[in-house]
C-alpha cells in the first residue's frame, strides 16, 4: 500500500524520508529519522515501533545492515514488514518479509533506498532512485519530494494514494522539515508539493526562533510586532 524513499545529503549530512500510501495518515507511522543517526521507513503492514528501535541501534553504533539484521532476528511477525534504513554514512539496508503485499520491489542507489508494495509495476523504486541521484545539488527535502513524484509518474500504486509525508532532520533534536498530508481525495503528493513550496521560504526562520529568539523574524500575523 506504500512507496517511499529514505535518503541522505552527502554535502549537508541531512537525512530524511518521503512516503505516500493509499491509506490515511502515513506520516504518523511510517517515516522515522534522527539527526546524526539515520532514517528509516517502516511499511507494508506497519509496526511503528520498528523505526525508533532501529534508530536506537544505529545510535548505539550499529551499521544500517547490523541494525536491520538485529531487528529482523528479534521481532515477531517480521514477515509482514517492509523496512528500509540509511545510516549517517549513507549506507543502506532493506528487508521485505514473505507477506509483503502485491507487486513489491526495493532499489538502492548512492545515498538512498526506495521500497514499495502493492505497486502498479516493479519499476517504481528504480524511477524514484534515478530521480533522487540526478539532483545532488538540491535541498534534501526537494530531492526526496521529486523522487516521490517520479514514483507516481512511473505508475505509483495499483490504486490511488491518499496520504503523503516529507520528513528531514539536520543538526537538531527536532525535524527541520515535517510536512504531511493526512488525507486527500485528489492528490496528496501534489498537496505536499504546495505545502513544501509554502514552508521552504520560512524554514530557516523557525530554526532562528528556536536558537536565537532575540533576532527572530516576525511571524507576519496580526498582533505580532
Amino acid at each position: 500500500m506504500t512507496f517511499s524513499i529514505a535518503g541522505r545529503c552527502q554535502h549537508s549530512g541531512m537525512l530524511g524520508v518521503a512516503v505516500t500510501t493509499s491509506s490515511i495518515c502515513v506520516s504518523s507511522r511510517c517515516p522515522w529519522a534522527r539527526a546524526g543517526v539515520g532514517a528509516v521507513a517502516t511499511q507494508n503492514i506497519t509496526d511503528p515501533s520498528l523505526g525508533p528501535k532501529i534508530l536506537d541501534l544505529l545510535a548505539a553504533g550499529r551499521s544500517a545492515s547490523q541494525a536491520l539484521a538485529e531487528t529482523v532476528d528479534q521481532q515477531t511477525n517480521i514477515e509482514y514488514r517492509q523496512l528500509t534504513v540509511i545510516d549517517t554514512n549513507g549506507t543502506v539496508a532493506h528487508y521485505s518479509g514473505s507477506h509483503t503485499l502485491g507487486t513489491h520491489a526495493i532499489t538502492q542507489g548512492e545515498g538512498c533506498v526506495s521500497a514499495g508494495n502493492l505497486l502498479a509495476n516493479e519499476r517504481i523504486p528504480q524511477a524514484i532512485v534515478d530521480t533522487f541521484v540526478q539532483n545532488p545539488q538540491l535541498h534534501l527535502a526537494e530531492r526526496l519530494l521529486r523522487a516521490l513524484e517520479a514514483g507516481l509518474d512511473a505508475g505509483g500504486e495499483q490504486g490511488p494514494v491518499k496520504s503523503a509525508g516529507l520528513l528531514v532532520v539536520h543538526k537538531y533534536a527536532w525535524p527541520l522539515v515535517d510536512l504531511r498530508i493526512d488525507w486527500s481525495d485528489e492528490s496528496p503528493i501534489a498537496a505536499l508539493r504546495r505545502l513544501w513550496q509554502a514552508y521552504q521560504p520560512q524554514m530557516d526562520d523557525y530554526v532562528t526562533r528556536a536558537l536565537n529568539p532575540q533576532s527572530a523574524p516576525s511571524f507576519g500575523v496580526a498582533g505580532d510586532p
